[in-house]
């Protein structure tokens, strides 16, 4: 499993472990958990960099609607996985 560092602005860096990506509507979204194994906590984020930017700019969805459509997806495509 991919694992990434997100660093805030003026925070400590945080590691999430990627379960999927997938494209939709233009914009790409990944999966991440807080743990390798077991129940952890999923979150969905996007990706709102701009192409000519050297590093991803990713931001959690919150808006309920484009949530639970990107959720959809990633339930699709991982079996064993239910978001709620």
């Amino acid at each position: 499993m991919e694992k990434i560092v997100f660093t805030p602005e003026g925070g400590e860096a945080v590691r999430f472990y990627v379960l999927e990506q997938t494209r939709i509507g233009g914009s790409d979204y990944i999966l991440v958990t807080d743990t390798e194994d077991g129940d952890g906590e999923a979150i969905i984020l996007r990706d709102t960099s701009s192409q000519d930017e050297e590093e991803a700019v990713y931001e959690i969805v919150t808006d309920d609607e484009e949530l639970n459509a990107v959720a959809a997806v990633f339930e699709n495509m991982l079996d064993d996985v239910e978001l709620t």
